[in-house]
This record gives C-alpha cells, structure tokens and sequence, in this order.
C-alpha cells in the first residue's frame, strides 16, 4: 500500500469515525441501551406552583371524556370548602364554570405568582382561547392560603 492510499485511508477512518460519534449523539437511545428513560420530578413548592398544578389537572379533567368525577375530586382537594360553596352558586346563577370563568374550556394556561400579605398569596391565570394564530386571554385573579396551599378565592381580573 503506498502511502498516499494509507494516508487516504487513515483520513477517511477519521471522518467515518467523527461521523459516527455526531451522529450517535443525536440518536435517542434505544430499548435495552443502558441510557436512563425520560424524567420528570417535582417538589412541594409556593402556593403558585400548587394552582399551576390544580389548573392543569383540572382542564385535563374537564377536557378528557371518561374522566368521571376527576374534576370534582380535584376541587375537594385543592380548594376550600367555602370556595366550593360559593363557586357552586356561581355556576349555578351564571351557568358556566367557576374555575374557568367560562363556558368552554381553554387550550393552554399559565400561572404567574403575585403579592402576598394578611396569611394570603394571590397568583395571575392567564387561560389561552382561540387558535394559535388568533389567540385571545382571559385573566383570574387567584388567592391561596398559605398555611394550606388551598385555593381560597377566583375572580376575574379587570
């Protein structure tokens, strides 16, 4: 072998050699590979983080079919029993949903943390409607307590 063919040889294992190692970077790892799977963790955060939580699960709720009383269960849990009370009368003078503040239910959501003071923090929920080319909001004011994280208050903001 002449040494141009060694020296081609030994420039094109190179290149086949970092080729390889680009391309096995950017493959997702296969089934058996000792690669650990997708990860998702969480922590028992501010009061914010808990209406995060409760707004997500609940339009999950309200939106998947066969989700049963999922919805309800999720209220008991996150909000006071007062709130409760009075989001059921709400409901039942405005024929709409108190959590929503609306007859559909929204396509996203987001959850901004606001003051706090007197034992309560209040938290902004922007609900996303429309299409995403034309999206139009639809804000809450939320309040928690914070001793129990529960959700104490829903309003529409002005």
């Amino acid at each position: 072998m002449s040494r141009t063919s060694r020296s081609r040889t030994a420039v094109g294992a190179l290149v086949a050699a970092a080729l390889l190692a680009t391309a096995g970077a950017s493959v997702p790892a296969f089934a058996g590979s000792s690669a650990p799977p997708p990860a998702r963790s969480g922590a028992n955060g501010p009061a914010y983080d808990r209406v995060a939580d409760f707004y997500g699960a609940y339009i999950d709720a309200v939106t998947d079919e066969g989700s049963g009383h999922l919805g309800s269960q999720l209220r008991t849990f996150y909000l006071t029993k007062d709130l409760r009370t009075r989001l059921a009368k709400w409901e039942s003078r405005e024929h709409a949903d108190g959590v929503l503040r609306a007859q559909d239910v929204p396509r996203a959501w987001k959850v901004t943390a606001g003051d706090s003071g007197a034992g309560h923090t209040w938290s902004t929920v922007r609900l996303t409607w429309g299409s995403a080319q034309h999206p139009t909001y639809t804000y809450l004011s939320v309040q928690s307590d914070l001793a129990t994280k529960k959700i104490s208050d829903i309003k529409a903001k002005s």
